[in-house]
């Protein structure tokens, strides 16, 4: 059977770009700005508050893990942050990938790794709109123990270092993903799955394709009415079900495209169009480039043309 979250994770292509250990000592605030870059934190010992992207801030407390996969702005802070206009001193270097931030004369009330990763994938933002914005998973000891091998992994210059860590991301976004699987998840692919219901329709569509689904159709997979799985497929994944066919079929083509992995026709019959003309308009819509002209440009930057 297929897995539709691991078939996303692996898609993205996550890679180690570095994580580090934190201490801090109250009070402190720092704030950091990111392009879109998936950021990842878990809370040791004691706790902190973070706000992503101006959303409402959440206290993070010792065993919480936090997930963004595409962060744009970051600020974290002491559970008791300092007053308004004053500044906390820049983190200091302990080496060894270990920093203190705080006031220098302050016991430490915190220690955290935190880290960020990156998406090899050039269809990352398409695939990233998939999940929730954020994941926070409470006490969850695998997690901390994965973010534990990712640290020391990257540190190390063993041999297949990179395969390692590319394996070891997989499995912690997959992991963070699958244990925020209840309601309280935010729309994204992880809450769909969470809906028996909706789940037997997402792994049909992940499963075929290249069937020409209709709203209908996958209804009936969920056994539902139509206008209930609309309803609730759309409140529960963020998108309407064709939308997210749509977003799929899209992300395989690239994929295939990029890989040369036949010529257009038999792509487009790959991915659920009956024709390379149809599919063509399709894709031209979706990306902004028509697929000759994608495979192109995308293969000439992968062969550092």
């Amino acid at each position: 059977m297929i897995d539709p979250l691991a078939e996303v994770v692996m898609l993205l292509q996550p890679g180690a770009r570095f994580s580090k250990l934190v201490h801090g000592a109250s009070p402190w605030r720092i704030s950091r700005s990111d392009a879109g870059q998936p950021f990842y934190c878990v809370i040791l010992a004691g706790g902190c508050r973070i706000a992503i992207d101006g959303h409402e801030p959440i206290d993070l407390l010792s065993g919480d893990f936090a997930l963004i996969p595409a962060a744009y702005s970051v600020a974290i802070s002491s559970l008791e942050p300092p007053p308004p206009g004053v500044e906390t001193p820049a983190p200091v270097a302990l080496g060894n990938g270990e920093f203190r931030i705080g006031a220098p004369d302050s016991p430490i009330d915190v220690r955290m790794m935190v880290g960020h990763c990156s998406f090899g994938s050039p269809d990352a933002s398409l695939l990233v709109s998939l999940l929730p914005q954020l994941v926070h998973v409470r006490s969850e000891q695998r997690l901390a123990t994965l973010v534990q091998l990712v640290r020391e992994e990257s540190r190390e210059q063993r041999p297949a270092r990179e395969v390692v860590l590319s394996r070891l991301l997989e499995v912690l976004l997959i992991e963070a993903l699958r244990s925020t699987a209840g309601t309280t998840a935010s729309p994204g692919l992880v809450r769909g799955l969470a809906d028996c219901r909706l789940a037997a329709a997402i792994r049909g569509m992940h499963e075929h394709p290249t069937h020409a689904w209709t709203v209908a159709d996958l209804a009936k997979e969920a056994a539902l009415s139509r206008s209930t799985f609309f309803e609730r497929f759309s409140r529960a994944v963020g998108l309407t079900p064709m939308e997210y066919l749509l977003t799929w079929r899209m992300a395989l083509a690239k994929n295939l495209l990029r890989r040369n992995e036949g010529r257009i026709a038999e792509i487009a019959e790959r991915v659920g169009y009956g024709s390379a003309s149809t599919f063509s308009v399709a894709f031209t819509r979706h990306v902004g480039r028509p697929p000759a002209q994608y495979a192109r440009e995308e293969q000439a930057v992968a062969s550092g043309a």
